[in-house]
């Protein structure tokens, strides 16, 4: 899911580890999903396309994957996004601060999450306003019931081989991480912040 104001490297962290795991499973199929089809403007001024908008005839949903970044705070006001998250029966992960929309759409009730811990000086914390809305670990991933959150920024490529291995096997999601030369990092991660 895309949106106004979502952070490239969220876009690269979803995108990037499925356009590399396609050709490990030359079937996976994955496309940007907005508020409405076309053109989205990134945080840095960027732009994207979004293949579909939440009201069209798409493909059935096996799993959303709510991309971050300074957007949120205008995705959680708009009540036809919202109502869209709110209301999928796919799968839900959210990366960096899409967990703040997985929480105002009520997805994150009764559930252990996390988020985006670090910012600049002068920005608030999107961990401490989720902290005071739901439950939050600080940790890389997070899966309650099946709804996955993670932390910040490049922990969103860790959350995509985490989806990866969800669906496809732990041996689909480490060829990936092998070939994205993403394998030390990825277990770096492992150790230093427990997931398994």
């Amino acid at each position: 899911m895309l949106y106004d104001g979502v952070e490239p490297i969220d876009i690269g962290a979803t995108f990037g580890v499925l356009s590399m795991a396609k050709r490990v499973v030359p079937d996976l199929v994955f496309a940007g999903i907005a508020r409405a089809p076309g053109e989205i403007v990134c945080a840095s001024g960027m732009r994207m396309v979004a293949e579909f908008g939440i009201e069209d005839s798409m493909p059935p949903l096996t799993d959303l994957i709510v991309t971050g970044g300074p957007g949120w705070t205008d995705v959680v006001n708009d009540p036809a996004t919202i109502g869209f998250v709110r209301n999928t029966t796919a799968r839900l992960s959210a990366i960096c601060t899409g967990a703040m929309i997985l929480e105002a759409a009520g997805r994150l009730e009764h559930k252990r999450s996390t988020t985006k811990r670090e910012v600049f000086p002068g920005e608030t914390s999107p961990f401490d306003l989720l902290s005071s809305r739901t439950k939050t670990e600080v940790a890389a991933i997070v899966d309650d019931g099946g709804v996955i959150t993670s932390g910040g920024v490049t922990l969103g490529i860790d959350a995509m081989l985490y989806c990866l291995a969800r669906s496809h096997g732990r041996d689909v999601a480490e060829e990936v991480a092998r070939v994205m030369e993403y394998s030390r990092a990825l277990q770096a991660n492992r150790s230093a912040l427990g997931y398994a």
